[in-house]
């Protein structure tokens, strides 16, 4: 029984990790921003970074 909640849990873990991850991503589409193309792949191939990440969320932040 343990280990199927161990499972679960890293699926869980797993999943909210993603949504995190592509917050700067989501916010540009919702927002139908114009440079939401390059929001997403400086989300995809630099948001790893923190630097990337928060820079990626905070041009999905500015005006359109």
């Amino acid at each position: 029984m343990g280990e199927f909640f161990g499972t679960v849990w890293g699926v869980i873990t797993i999943i909210a990790s993603t949504i995190i991850y592509f917050i700067p991503t989501i916010i540009a589409l919702k927002r139908d921003h114009r440079n939401k193309v390059g929001i997403i792949l400086l989300n995809i191939f630099l948001g790893w970074t923190f630097v990337g990440w928060i820079g990626s969320l905070i041009w999905a932040l500015s005006k359109k």
